[in-house]
């Protein structure tokens, strides 16, 4: 494998890694606050979907809405309500672009589910594990029917033109230092021209890393998942802390979520995270819920996706072409070999996965 070969498929390992690193970070904040978090792919379903339709609704559907023959009481009935909100998403979206607006729409949409999601497990005290996949579940078939509902296109969204999704972000005199031998090209297709959520995603980690270990936040947040008791006796309240958590496990879930339909793709297709949430968990567990080397295990498992794609069709010494199933199904199966054999024990907080009931 040559340079440039490896170049690009440390490239692609970077672009695949981030969903997964946003979504563990999510997970660090929920779990280590002492909500488990099995919803994490559901939220991102979630966000990918509204991204993906937010940002569509300004340049495809703005007409669609305004031209609806009005037949049915009924249509009679929304056509205001599609007026105002068909002229409020093309102007909006035509000052900030659409792009935004999707954004915007994922945050807020997997914030909201991670709330009802917080609501089940921490205000009612519900089973943390089955409230995540019931959000799993909704998630699979809600996005696919409202996508088929509105859009008509087998549960996708219409596809984004270049002010629906993000573009790539070239760094400063990237061309200029691109034509230094070996260092060059590093810096000009290595670090240069990714997405911006991509650049989000590594600065989250040393922020993650700060939050949790120097200040005062960080300290109750891991206070409160290891002895919610003890928290609670110096008078802060769990709840509250918890709360705090699923709000940011919400965000981030959003920007991962978005990063799917309105970054890397080009609008939302059936079950796109395709189990990502799940991995994202996994690496969470392998880091052993500390960010740096969750960062280090979400790159793992985003260079095991990247050399599948590139493996595909590809003749090996004695072996030859190796069916596309198996390479398919290599990221998985490794993240179990190493879930199984190679962490070792893995102890999550301690006061994970329980209701927190105050003594009277």
């Amino acid at each position: 494998m040559d340079f440039n070969a490896i170049l690009s498929l440390l490239d692609a390992t970077l672009r695949l890694t981030t969903p997964l690193l946003l979504a563990c970070l999510a997970g660090l904040y929920s779990e280590r606050s002492g909500v488990f978090d099995i919803g994490l792919e559901g939220k991102m379903l979630f966000a990918a979907f509204a991204a993906a339709a937010a940002a569509a609704i300004p340049v495809t559907v703005y007409g669609q809405w305004l031209a609806m023959e009005n037949t049915t009481t009924l249509d009679y009935l929304t056509w205001p309500l599609r007026l105002v909100f068909g002229n409020l998403f093309f102007y909006v979206g035509s000052w900030f672009g659409p792009v935004w607006i999707g954004l915007c729409a994922g945050m807020i949409v997997s914030l909201l589910v991670a709330l009802l999601q917080g609501t089940a497990a921490i205000s009612l005290r519900g089973n943390q594990i089955i409230a995540g996949v019931a959000i799993n579940s909704l998630a699979a078939g809600l996005t696919t029917f409202l996508g088929q509902s509105w859009f008509s296109q087998g549960g996708r969204t219409p596809a984004l033109g270049p002010g629906g999704r993000f573009e790539t972000v070239t760094l400063p005199f990237a061309n200029e230092i691109g034509q230094v031998p070996i260092v060059g090209p590093i810096y000009r297709e290595l670090l240069s021209g990714h997405y911006p959520l991509v650049y989000v995603a590594f600065l989250a980690v040393p922020v993650t890393a700060f939050v949790l270990y120097r200040t005062r936040f960080g300290l109750r947040l891991r206070a409160v998942g290891e002895n919610p008791k003890a928290v609670d006796t110096a008078g802060i309240s769990v709840n509250k802390l918890r709360y705090q958590a699923v709000i940011i496990t919400g965000v981030l879930c959003g920007l991962a979520g978005a990063y799917f339909s309105i970054a890397q793709g080009s609008g939302f297709g059936n079950n796109m995270t395709a189990g990502r949430g799940y991995i994202a968990l996994a690496a969470l567990i392998f880091a052993k819920w500390r960010p740096v080397p969750a960062m280090f295990a979400c790159l793992l498992f985003g260079f095991l996706e990247a050399l599948q794609i590139r493996l595909q069709g590809v003749d090996l010494p004695l072996i030859g072409q190796v069916p596309v199933q198996f390479i398919q199904a290599l990221p998985y199966v490794l993240t179990v070999v190493l879930l199984a054999g190679f962490i070792g024990k893995a102890v999550g907080p301690k006061a994970g996965g329980v209701p927190y009931t105050k003594e009277r």
